[in-house]
């Protein structure tokens, strides 16, 4: 007989799949790393269960602990269904842009959720950064991962992801597209490929409103940059210390817009029911398509499901009130 222990096994050894119709005018063969098939849905599964499995070995999570996370969603997600199988709680904080569905998906799992506004400074103790933060000093025997800052985030990544790409490629990959938040999938995937060729191009999806791509070309924290914006799961007002900007070649910024619109055509035309931070990685490759030639094999991440965004953007009342339908 086969199968799993529990549901954690899981995790990773995600397919690649080729991307054919809307990739069409492009002669590199595209391929989607399709990280909806984890168990939350999500490539961020794969760091937080190595987040938890670190704070365990170093001691700073006990037995009945209650884990206390600032989310967008899907890292919330992940640690929830860890948290199940090893006998832990969760208190998560989000903000108000985020899916009704991220929400309750994460409630789905027995954890609690905070929302808190997202049109605030990340020190404004509104912030979901900050009630996060301070929730892990009130609750007894709590422990906040901090993705943002945890290196076991982007050791995740270094550890599954950058691997399993290399060997489904057969170590042909030339570039790599990531939609940059947290920084742990980008930094510690494409620490690996460059470790074992470092001509593979590293290119980060980055939104207008994030400091991302103005923060690699200049060198310079523009706060003026900074705005609220629709898209979910990419961009930040900050510098988090999974970034590393030595790792990432280039950034490339995609409009609220133009990343719903294809976040809606994916499935539609590849078949393939993914989210928002996949409808940015696409459009931003085909705003850069002219990078790319015969013989190139360009892997983009595919992080999570369309099932979060039926409420966004795969409602058409949703999109025409954006005015983008």
């Amino acid at each position: 007989m086969k199968y799993y222990q529990h549901i954690m096994e899981t995790i990773g050894n995600t397919p690649l799949v080729k991307i054919n119709r809307i990739t069409a005018e492009i002669p590199a063969l595209v391929l989607a790393k399709v990280e909806t098939v984890n168990p939350g849905n999500s490539i961020k599964d794969r760091m937080a269960l190595k987040m938890i499995e670190v704070a365990e070995a170093e001691g700073k999570l006990k037995p009945g602990a209650t884990i206390i996370e600032g989310t967008s969603g899907n890292t919330g997600m992940g640690l929830a269904i860890a948290a199940i199988m090893k006998g832990y709680k969760c208190i998560f904080t989000t903000t108000d842009k985020q899916s009704k569905e991220k929400v309750d998906a994460l409630k789905a799992f027995g954890a609690e959720v905070i929302v808190c506004p997202t049109d605030v400074e990340p020190e404004d103790p509104r912030s979901y950064y900050s009630v996060s933060s301070r929730l892990e000093k009130e609750v007894p025997n709590s422990w906040k991962p901090n993705q943002y800052d945890n290196p076991a985030n982007a050791m995740a990544h270094y550890e599954s992801t950058g691997p399993e790409i290399w060997d489904q490629t057969e170590g042909k990959i030339t570039h790599l597209i990531v939609g940059v938040g947290t920084g742990g999938t980008i930094s510690g995937t494409g620490r690996y490929l460059k470790e074992k060729n470092p001509n593979i191009q590293i290119l980060g999806i980055d939104t207008y409103g994030s400091v991302f791509k103005k923060y690699k070309e200049t060198g310079e924290f523009d706060k003026n940059e900074i705005y609220s914006y629709v898209t979910e799961g990419i961009g930040e007002d900050f510098l988090p210390e999974n970034v590393d900007f030595n790792v990432i070649d280039h950034f490339e910024k995609v409009t609220d817009q133009d990343a719903a619109v294809m976040t809606r055509r994916i499935p539609k035309e590849e078949g393939i029911f993914v989210g928002n931070s996949a409808g940015s990685a696409m459009a931003g490759l085909m705003q850069m398509k002219d990078r790319f030639k015969e013989g190139d094999v360009v892997v983009v991440i595919f992080h999570d499901h369309g099932t979060r965004y039926l409420g966004k953007m795969f409602n058409d009342d949703w999109m025409k009130m954006k005015g983008w339908l």
